[in-house]
């Protein structure tokens, strides 16, 4: 298959998603088939009556649920596997209930009964006891508006003792929150208003109008505005009702109205996680220039309000990360404000669930720490805390946390983001973008039609693929210089043609037709077989030959693996000269030649060391260090592709590549120091024990991991902002950045580059297999179980039975209740407990 066929097709792709993605007007919000159906049971108004005989007010929404119930017989979100998930419950019985309203929709719901009776009982079942808030507070509330329109609702038997526990758990919430209790839950109470039971005593018509958002809803709650017009009448609710029904005639959202500059920073995000923002570059420096726009304008005073409070702290890191990564001067107090306020730490703690996406988005929004930037410090403690205790308790649990988000939160928490390549990054992110949450809210998390876009995964896909079919070939190309000029086949130290060309292509800031890749590849190849000739097979006097022969840059008197690495470097050097203008070709080729210098020099001094036993000081060690890891050496020349401005000066870099040929020896020493202790080299780990008699080991790869991390945020100030290197174009100081990305890598966690096996899966997944993407369709769902026919001796039997139903529930003074108790078994690890029980009526189980 010819490479045009796919770039064109890629290319028309783009154009498409230009227009649907990009569009100011695009509608870009998931519908809520939970909030649409109460938007769809509301009756119209005739004559100043809004009695049922008039039909629905908004029967657009009564038509989405008529057309837009899943295969499997329910309304709601699904899981990675297409599978439903818990919100579907509450979600089906709202539909159900509109339907039978209505009187529309008999196959739907006999559907969505027997969807109830047969997916009730495996979704509830799997660690109930930890079913979030939200849950315990609209599926009991549902279960009673079903009984109460008489609509046959009947569970499993198996399921008697777990709902029995849900209304348990709604009324222990009931009475243990206030209406609006903003210090400590969120979202509060009478957001709830819908899934309120008839007995909760308060002022509905003062609540709702001291409640009430300017823009007429109830916390942007459709569900509750539709309810708490349907109590009151109240015409501001309405206005906001018909507003949204306008803006959105297919579904309504879960949340309205939404950001829409939060909208869009999300679609930035997910673009450049895609793989795929080179593409949309103009689209998204708009959007960033408009975001730094209201940053600057932005009232700096902290939000008050608990139920903004996830919102805004997820919009203002994901602002941060991407501004910043963009150049933009942006001062971590955009989104660190969190940490000023002791009753925000505290609330959320204790409301973790809510803030699992916002803690995501400070988590990366802290890898990019300058110097002195305690805040940020701060803030990446607090997240890390929240992210892996809530993982901890929670890993089996996709009730609040879909697996995906899981999955790359698992991800990012697994290395530091300056040791992963993008490609691999990109491919996670595909894998893992089945679904597409957003953030969670009243009722589990909102959804943005542009991550979900069918459109934007396929060109990610084929994007992707493009460029592995790229690097294929080169790889191959690659292979047969390096078997031409015998490379692969000296007998001694480490063959690593695959590796480096793996962790080259894996990084995204080089473009798909660039030479720029297999130069890189080609210099780190000769690199790693110069270094391992110094330190293991040539002779001194072998070496001292070699040195003088670069130094004169002639090969007269070389032979063996001597002339083998020069001849090999002399024909690179030309190579990368020949893709000059004739004119710059003079200037290029010397400094080339003075930095390979510079390498073969550090070699032949760290070899004397080793051999006379010579203990340089730290200083001494890093300024010759630096040199021989050789990260400039393969750096600069690939930039000279970009600009030949100064940047080849040997001795004379930009402080970007003293910080990189820093870091590089750094983290190659915190992970080398066994293995060269065991060569009599010397290694700044054991170079520090050595001059400081009294630490132990781990003090000194402490002390290098510190000042690794302090020049790597000196490194990320240069990468990220201008006015530091004049001389040095944004696009040159992204190699830089993606070369650190390699040898941390390499050199994180392990010394990976010297192992045989550590890097293949990732190797195969970069280059050679494709991205196994299936186009969504519909959700399959096992086949349903009928629900059994309901005589009256079977029902009667069956029911969980309680005195109860003729009880009213008495206002004690505060948003609570005072009754009756009675004792229910085991529904505590303490056995029998005293609680309040509320179920009115009569439940089927069979």
């Amino acid at each position: 298959m010819s490479m045009e066929p796919s770039l064109s097709s890629i290319q028309s792709l783009v154009s498409e998603i230009k227009k649907d993605i990009f569009f100011e007007n695009a509608i870009m919000v998931s519908p809520s088939a939970y909030d649409t159906a109460w938007l769809a049971m509301i009756p119209e108004q005739k004559n100043g009556s809004n009695n049922n005989n008039n039909g629905p007010m908004f029967r657009s929404c009564l038509n989405w649920i008529v057309e837009n119930q899943k295969e499997g017989g329910f309304w709601g979100e699904t899981n990675e596997e297409d599978l439903p998930t818990i919100d579907t419950l509450p979600a089906t019985l709202a539909c159900l209930l509109a339907l039978d309203k209505w009187n529309v929709g008999h196959r739907h719901i006999q559907n969505g009964l027997q969807f109830i009776y047969s997916k009730a009982e495996i979704l509830l079942k799997i660690n109930y006891q930890n079913l979030p808030r939200w849950f315990v507070l609209v599926f009991p509330a549902m279960i009673e508006l079903a009984e109460e329109a008489g609509l046959d609702l009947v569970f499993p038997t198996g399921l008697r003792a777990v709902i029995a526990n849900i209304f348990v758990k709604r009324q222990q919430i009931l009475e243990m929150e206030e209406l609006v209790e903003e210090s400590r839950y969120f979202p509060p109470l009478i957001s709830y208003m819908e899934a309120l039971p008839s007995t909760y005593d308060f002022d509905t018509q003062e609540t709702v109008k001291q409640y009430l958002s300017s823009d007429g809803s109830l916390f942007q709650s459709p569900s509750a505005t539709a309810q708490a017009f349907m109590a009151t009448g109240n015409v501001r609710c309405l206005n906001f009702l018909r507003s949204l029904v306008q803006k959105f005639p297919s579904g309504v959202p879960a949340k309205y109205p939404m950001d829409g500059d939060l909208i869009k920073l999300c679609m930035v995000d997910h673009v450049q996680g895609l793989g795929v923002a080179e593409l949309f570059n103009d689209e998204i420096e708009q959007i960033l220039a408009q975001a730094y726009r209201n940053i600057q304008k932005e009232n700096k005073s902290n939000p008050t309000e608990t139920n903004i409070i996830p919102i805004k702290l997820f919009k203002d890191a994901l602002a941060f990360r991407l501004l910043r990564m963009q150049g933009y001067d942006v001062n971590p107090g955009s989104f660190c404000w969190f940490l000023q306020e002791p009753e925000i730490l505290a609330y959320t703690g204790e409301n973790r669930e809510y803030f699992i996406s916002a803690m995501y988005n400070v988590y990366r929004a802290t890898n990019l720490q300058f110097p002195g930037e305690t805040e940020l410090e701060e803030a990446r403690k607090i997240s890390l805390n929240i992210l892996e205790s809530y993982n901890a308790r929670n890993r089996d649990l996709n009730f609040m946390i879909p697996k995906g988000l899981q999955n790359m939160i698992n991800y990012e928490l697994s290395a530091p983001w300056t040791a992963r390549l993008d490609r691999l990054h990109h491919r996670k992110w595909i894998e893992e973008n089945k679904i597409s949450p957003l953030w969670n809210g009243k009722a589990s998390f909102y959804r943005l039609c542009c991550l979900d876009d069918e459109k934007l995964l396929q060109l990610a896909v084929r994007n992707f693929e493009f460029q592995q079919s790229i690097y294929m070939r080169e790889l191959e190309e690659l292979k047969e210089w390096s078997k031409k000029w015998r490379l692969s086949e000296m007998g001694f130290g480490r063959e690593k043609t695959v590796y480096t060309y793996f962790a080259i292509s894996a990084t995204s800031c080089i473009p798909h037709n660039s030479i720029m890749r297999l130069v890189i590849a080609k210099t780190a190849i000769i690199i790693t077989v110069a270094d391992d000739f110094y330190d293991m097979e040539g002779s001194l006097n072998e070496l001292e030959f070699l040195t003088d022969a670069v130094k004169r840059w002639d090969s007269k008197g070389l032979s063996g693996h001597s002339k083998t690495i020069f001849d090999a470097l002399d024909d690179l050097v030309n190579d990368i000269a020949a893709d000059f203008h004739p004119q710059e070709r003079s200037k290029i080729v010397p400094k080339l030649q003075d930095i390979w210098r510079e390498a073969f020099m550090a070699w032949m001094v760290e070899r004397r060391w080793s051999l006379t036993g010579y203990l340089p000081s730290m200083d001494e060690y890093l300024e010759t260090g630096m040199r021989s890891i050789a990260a400039h050496t393969v750096t600069l020349p690939a930039t000279s592709f970009l600009t030949q401005e100064h940047t080849l000066n040997p001795f004379e870099y930009s402080n970007i590549t003293k910080l990189l040929m820093t870091i590089t020896r750094l983290a190659n020493d915190t992970q080398s120091y066994q293995k060269e202790q065991a060569d009599g080299k010397i290694n700044l780990v054991l170079l520090h024990m050595k001059q400081n008699p009294n630490t132990t080991l781990q003090d000194s790869i402490d002390y290098v991991q510190q000042l690794l991390e302090e020049k790597t945020k000196e490194f990320l100030k240069h990468v990220f902002m201008d006015g530091f290197d004049e001389d040095m174009p944004k696009s040159c100081r992204h190699i830089h950045l993606s070369c650190l990305k390699v040898f941390q890598m390499f050199f994180n966690s392990a010394n990976l580059f010297d192992s045989e096996t550590a890097l293949l899966d990732d190797i195969k997944k970069a280059i050679y297999l494709p991205i196994d993407h299936k186009e969504k369709s519909k959700p399959l769902v096992k086949p349903l179980q009928s629900v059994p026919p309901q005589t009256k001796k079977k029902k009667e039997g069956s029911r969980i039975s309680t005195p109860l139903h003729q009880m009213r529930l008495q206002h004690s003074g505060r948003t609570g209740f005072t009754r009756q108790r009675f004792y229910v078994k085991n529904l505590s690890v303490a056995g029998r407990e005293k609680l309040h029980f509320p179920m009115k009526f009569n439940l089927c189980f069979t």
